[in-house]
């Protein structure tokens, strides 16, 4: 699991069939001071994230895979969890 930062709505006019329906965004990776780390992911959004947004990131693709109930979509990234706020001193 990544923290992640919601950069952007993504639009496909073709896209895999398992992914009709669904609203796909693109997650930037961030370090604890929010600063880009990594390359940017497409995630399955389905707690509806908003733009600027920290959230947890999962590459679980099995998981991913159960949510949109096709065990052969492509799907791997997933939203797992909008974060509200951090502690001090915890790291997340």
């Amino acid at each position: 699991m990544l923290l992640a930062r919601v950069e952007g709505n993504l639009t496909a006019t073709r896209k895999h069939p398992s992914f009709e329906g669904w609203r796909l965004v693109i997650c930037q990776p961030i370090n604890n001071a929010g600063d880009p780390e990594g390359a940017p992911q497409v995630a399955i959004d389905s707690h509806g994230a908003g733009m600027h947004q920290r959230v947890i990131i999962s590459s679980d693709g099995a998981a991913a895979r159960k949510a949109v109930k096709d065990p052969k979509s492509p799907a791997r990234w997933l939203i797992v969890g909008i974060v509200d706020e951090k502690e001090p001193g915890v790291p997340v």
